[in-house]
């Protein structure tokens, strides 16, 4: 489950969903990540390492063509009801998640998103426009458009995290990105992902560029979740110190990122939304921007 070279196109809208699969490959493999399970340890997670990623990755991944599928089939209806028509796939695919994991959540997050990116694609597809960064953007605007008030916006006692964190703070976290169509992915990370390939670097480094700029920019709940609002913009404000290095590369990027691992580590955060993010950005690196 590996692609060899950066610039792999796919050739067929159904290729979105083994990108999908890769681009989780690719996060939990990139490292070092502040905070986060990778190759060099568990980050801040006590409760979770590689092969549990691993484990959720081959559980996850047959799961990405039945949200295509479902984007294909739902392709003549209005795009909310796309978002109704995938739910029960969506939980199916955690609940094959959590078996495979003995209960860990390691990919809840990136199974919305991915999911949506493949659904997207699927009514794209059906209705033979054009797969882009723009088009599977706008289409996900579309299909989560009034996510963010139907669902966390509800007076009443917060059930869950999210709906807690949205109370107190007024963040919207994944949904939220969702609704936006993944704006932080587009104006933030992919910007630095084509710098350092343009400037001749490293997949792994435009990766971990990438991951910097949308811990930077993206209000993580799973920041908060930890570290609360401190936590937050200690992490915000680290990414953007290290952004401003000049040269930012190679022994220097890496000794940097591993000096915020430890960081991270300590204080016991994790920027787990920015890493789902980091999946997105790179499936949609694999199209054109419009």
């Amino acid at each position: 489950m590996t692609i060899s070279a950066i610039s792999v196109q796919p050739e067929h809208a159904g290729d979105i969903a083994w990108l999908a699969a890769e681009a989780m490959v690719k996060e939990v493999k990139l490292t070092p990540k502040p905070g986060l399970v990778d190759r060099r340890n568990n980050g801040a997670h006590s409760d979770m390492n590689f092969m549990h990623f691993m484990a959720s990755i081959r559980a996850v991944s047959p799961w990405f063509p039945r949200f295509y599928a479902q984007g294909v089939a739902t392709a003549g209806l209005p795009a909310s009801q796309t978002l109704r028509a995938i739910r029960p796939t969506g939980l199916a695919c955690e609940q094959a998640m959590f078996k495979a994991t003995g209960g860990i959540n390691t990919h809840k997050g990136g199974i919305f998103s991915l999911g949506l990116l493949c659904a997207a694609a699927g009514r794209l597809a059906k209705n033979a426009i054009r797969l882009s960064q723009h088009s599977l953007c706008r289409e996900i605007r579309a299909m989560c458009a009034g996510l963010v008030g139907n669902e966390l916006s509800n007076p009443g006692q917060a059930k869950t995290q999210g709906e807690q964190i949205f109370q107190a703070f007024g963040l919207t976290g994944a949904r939220g990105e969702a609704e936006k169509g993944f704006d932080t992915v587009r104006r933030y990370g992919l910007p630095q992902w084509e710098n350092v390939l343009r400037a001749g670097g490293s997949e792994e480094e435009a990766l971990l560029r990438m991951l910097l700029a949308l811990i930077a920019a993206n209000p993580d709940t799973n920041l908060v979740s930890r570290g609360g609002m401190r936590g937050l913009n200690y992490a915000r404000r680290y990414a953007t110190r290290l952004l401003k290095i000049r040269d930012l590369s190679g022994e220097t990027l890496t000794k940097a990122l591993r000096h915020m691992d430890n960081a991270f580590i300590q204080k016991n955060i994790s920027p787990g939304g920015s890493a789902d993010l980091l999946a997105v950005g790179w499936l949609l690196s694999h199209y054109p921007a419009s």
